[in-house]
């Protein structure tokens, strides 16, 4: 009985190792001939890593080819949580130890033990230096499963330098600001994508295939920036902000015949390097996004209205009454006169709101309301940068007396900087208005050069009434004109004070003891190159633009003038008589 139990026990056992040999060739003809394919993929799939390859973002630089904005290498750490699982606690703390608080323990931890996943980021963009450390130390205490992805670092040689018109980067290097949003494709490139094979130590396979698409960098941009005249300009409008104690302050200077933008700054702004004081009010470009009413620079653009339509040249006589009462308003001049006899070159040397009222009368309200238009107000400027406000005109069809008078000097109608800037510009020019902007061209990794602008132009006023407007903007800047701060020796200097009552945006009515003060000018008057408008709001004391920002704009027009090389003027401004 005993040897029929064990050769029955012997045939059962024969069976079960002959069907199990049978299901296992049957599985190895699968694997080897059916899914050999499939089953290989997927091999390759659990042994693979994919890598991007970070396309390197093109530089900024300025008009001389000095980097303003420019890329350094960078490290993402990355992990196979795999690999990383057993000794997360461990890992995380050798990271602490090399890269500090940027390291979060908890989260960390968690991170390198993520289930079902073979790929996680640790920590992005860190400076290529401490994250090899970090990998290295993880790596000789005998820890697998780190690894090293390289980036594309975005750098900032100035900090704060025109911070806001360069702009920043968020996230993957996404321009979220200023050029860097605008410009963002051009300079961003395309990124590149490696997949090898690793080990089961997570370690390459040197001898595996890889695959690999190349990557494209990005262009690099080329700005109308002059790097030194813009240091310049910061650094002397950050003294004047914090000295009048005011709320922020612009300086702009605009070449008269290209419209090439060669200094944009603004206070406070941010350090784009560093990230500091980087919040909503600092990060918006100012110069092109806030709109604020512009006060007796306006004064300029009416004249230039009713010279282009011979109704007034600089010797033209107006008598101007003390005040005068439109619809329930009485409107006056910041001195009180009784009636006087003034030139209309008198109106812009005093900046009288009362003779500015008067000439007006001369347009009717669709006129006027037409050259405003035509000079860019209520518009787009055409900048080549983000979110530009249109500004505020209203239609002429709603026009009252009072509105109209309050517009011809600068009240009631809404401005951006940078319009302001290209208006007066167009008066400085021969009466050609051009589009302004602050790129230049891209410049691809191979040197090919492409120009993002065609210069052109359009005739706003008539030669002949540029001409009449430059002689009364040129008596404010005499000894005794509001803006004698703003003279520049050897030079023949045009300008205008201006003075605003600043609007409280939550009540829509106006602050009495808060202003908006300004002063924008063109030199050299009788050949001009350049136009520098200086906007300074909110400041802590009573003085007009003539005192505070006519010194910002000498000093900044000043260097632009030496560094651009533009000879001293021949000649002394002609004399132009206040009153008749």
């Amino acid at each position: 009985m005993n040897a029929d139990f064990s050769r029955g026990r012997m045939g059962l056992l024969t069976v079960v190792f002959v069907l199990a040999l049978l299901a296992f060739t049957m599985r190895l003809v699968q694997i080897q001939g059916i899914d050999s394919a499939a089953f290989a993929a997927m091999a390759k799939e659990a042994g693979a890593r994919k890598l991007t390859i970070p396309a390197p973002r093109g530089d900024i630089l300025d008009r001389n080819g000095e980097a303003l904005v420019s890329s350094t290498q960078g490290v993402s750490i990355t992990a196979d949580p795999y690999l990383t699982a057993p000794n997360a606690p461990k890992i995380t703390k050798l990271l602490r130890a090399e890269l500090g608080e940027k390291i979060d323990y908890f989260d960390t931890v968690e991170l390198l033990r993520t289930p079902d996943s073979r790929f996680v980021y640790v920590i992005k963009n860190v400076p290529a230096y401490s994250a090899k450390a970090a990998i290295t130390t993880v790596n000789e205490a005998g820890y697998p499963g780190l690894f090293a992805e390289n980036v594309s670092l975005r750098k900032y040689p100035g900090g704060s330098l025109a911070a806001n018109v360069l702009g920043i980067t968020e996230g993957e290097h996404t321009g979220i600001a200023g050029l860097e949003k605008q410009y963002n494709e051009s300079l961003s490139g395309t990124n590149g994508k490696e997949t090898y094979e690793i080990a089961a130590s997570g370690q390459r396979i040197p001898t595996a295939t890889a695959t690999l698409k190349a990557m494209t960098p990005g262009d690099d941009l080329q700005t109308t920036l002059d790097r030194e005249l813009q240091w310049f300009a910061d650094q002397r409008l950050s003294d004047a902000v914090r000295d009048a104690k005011a709320d922020y302050g612009l300086a702009i200077t605009m070449d008269v015949r290209s419209c090439e933008i060669v200094q944009m700054s603004q206070v406070p702004t941010f350090d784009a390097d560093s990230r500091e004081n980087v919040k909503s009010e600092t990060l918006v470009n100012r110069a092109v996004s806030n709109v604020y009413e512009p006060g007796s620079v306006m004064k300029v653009i009416t004249m230039a209205a009713l010279a282009d339509q011979g109704k007034v040249k600089a010797d033209t006589k107006i008598k101007v009454p003390g005040q005068m009462r439109l619809d329930g308003f009485t409107i006056s001049d910041h001195w009180n006169h009784g009636t006087i006899n003034l030139t209309a070159g008198g109106v812009i040397a005093l900046s009288s709101n009362m003779g500015t009222v008067v000439a007006a009368q001369q347009m009717d309200d669709s006129t006027f309301h037409r050259y405003l238009t035509k000079f860019g107000f209520g518009q787009l400027s055409g900048i080549d940068l983000p979110e530009e406000s249109k500004g505020i005109v209203t239609p002429a069809r709603d026009w009252s007396r009072s509105k109209k008078a309050t517009t011809s000097f600068g009240q009631g109608i809404a401005v951006n900087a940078v319009q302001m800037t290209r208006a007066v510009g167009a008066i400085a020019n021969g009466g050609q208005m051009c589009t302004p902007s602050i790129a230049d061209s891209t410049v691809t990794n191979d040197k090919k050069t492409k120009k993002l602008h065609e210069s052109t132009t359009t005739q706003v006023i008539s030669r002949e009434a540029s001409a009449e407007v430059t002689r009364m903007m040129e008596a404010v800047v005499a000894e005794d004109g509001t803006a004698s701060r703003a003279m520049i020796e050897g030079y023949r200097v045009a300008g205008k004070t201006g003075t605003a009552w600043r609007v409280n945006p939550k009540t829509g009515r106006y602050v009495r003891g808060q202003n908006t003060v300004s002063f924008i000018g063109f030199a050299p008057a009788d050949r001009p190159r350049f136009v520098t408008y200086v906007v300074i709001d909110n400041p802590k004391s009573a003085a007009g633009g003539g005192l505070l920002a006519a010194p910002v704009f000498q000093d900044v027009m000043s260097m632009a003038l030496e560094r651009f090389g533009v000879p001293p003027t021949g000649s002394k401004s002609p004399k132009v008589e206040h009153e008749w």
